[in-house]
């Protein structure tokens, strides 16, 4: 009968520890803020784009928490003019690089409303890279 005291306490205990992973404990681990999402996105170019070298007009916004699909996830807007394969200029694009665990996870055209409120800045070291 000692124990019973115990009961009422260690069911609490054990309620809180549940009640944590069924507000999200997962989504919260899929979506913390990257923190080098300048270089894993200097290293997708590499691999996107067919030249990666003279970049123009680059831009890129801070990460930033958003809907895509039925998820959420940060999102970095970017928007630059690469070249073609043949040298010519694409034109100035958008971009969205998704980032899941705070890494980088696949970069895509951005549809106008993912980037409408992007806030950009310069992003001159995408202008700097080389083959």
């Amino acid at each position: 009968m000692r124990f019973l005291p115990l009961f009422p306490t260690l069911a609490l205990a054990l309620s809180a520890c549940t009640g944590h992973v069924a507000s999200g404990g997962r989504n919260d681990l899929v979506n913390v803020p990257p923190q080098n999402y300048k270089s894993d996105i200097l290293a997708m170019l590499h691999v996107y784009l067919r030249d990666p070298t003279q970049i123009r007009d680059a831009a890129a916004a801070e990460p930033t928490l958003q809907s895509i699909g039925t998820t959420r996830r940060y999102v970095v807007c970017l928007r630059f003019n690469a070249k073609k394969s043949n040298g010519e200029y694409t034109g100035l694009k958008q971009y969205a690089a998704i980032f899941v665990a705070g890494r980088l996870d696949q970069m895509v055209e951005a549809k106008p409303e993912e980037c409408a409120k992007a806030e950009y800045q310069p992003f001159p070291e995408a202008e700097k890279l080389t083959r």
